[in-house]
């Protein structure tokens, strides 16, 4: 049975906003975790354009399951991360102009900088993640760099304008999820998933966890977080 990991980035959002107070991101991760979610996940950007650091802090003392911290390969982000200590750390490309992460990191283009942050992270006590495209090639190089986990990034399947795009991407990530668990890596999947499309990837054995959040906020706008989260749950499951 897959896991839910619920990111709150946007709970942020729609805080800073208004700089305001509120919608607190750390309530949230909270009403969550009541609802069932085994994880919580937070993106600090070098922008600080939704999570603070004071969110990474106070999760990092309130969260009772598992937090993850998304973060570049960026210096003041990493000396964050080995501050705080989440349990996981998971690696993404950062561009400053875009509204979301546009895809998977270059881990074989970027061997140097990656090799170096993932050891840093884990010489730190931290696990490391690498969210990668459905390629076996930035896959079998996020294996080499000693990363314990990839999250396998699923938008071009949740975007795919026609059946067959959307078949051609969910056959790449079945794919690239079967390479990552035959090369000891744990397998995760995000981006872009929602209450319709993430029905079909339950059938990929490999993966062990789902990484969903804005999907999640925008229906907890409607119906309130933990209804939201135990709806996904149910779905995953």
């Amino acid at each position: 049975m897959a896991k839910l990991s619920v990111n709150v980035d946007h709970v942020a959002t729609v805080r800073q906003a208004r700089r305001a107070l509120e919608p607190d991101p750390v309530a949230a991760a909270a009403l969550a975790e009541l609802a069932g979610a085994h994880g919580i996940i937070v993106h600090l950007r070098e922008d600080r354009r939704h999570v603070q650091e004071r969110d990474v802090r106070i999760l990092r003392q309130t969260v009772k399951t598992h937090l993850n911290l998304e973060m570049a390969a960026a210096e003041e982000i990493i000396r964050v991360a080995l501050e705080v200590r989440p349990n996981m750390a998971t690696l993404v490309p950062e561009r400053r102009q875009e509204l979301t992460t546009e895809g998977g990191l270059d881990v074989i283009g970027q061997r140097g900088v990656v090799e170096a942050t993932v050891k840093r992270l884990q010489e730190g006590g931290i696990r490391v993640s690498l969210f990668v495209d459905p390629d076996p090639a930035q896959i079998g190089a996020a294996a080499e760099m000693g990363s314990e986990v990839v999250e396998i990034h699923t938008g071009l399947y949740a975007d795919a304008p026609t059946a067959e795009a959307r078949e051609r991407e969910f056959r790449r990530i079945v794919e690239a999820a079967r390479v990552a668990s035959g090369l000891g890596l744990e397998v995760h999947a995000g981006h872009g998933l929602d209450y319709r499309n993430v029905v079909a990837l339950r059938a990929v054995e490999e993966i062990v966890e789902f990484s969903i959040g804005h999907s999640i906020v925008a229906r907890a706008v409607l119906v309130g977080m933990e209804r939201a989260v135990r709806e996904m749950l149910e779905l995953v499951r």
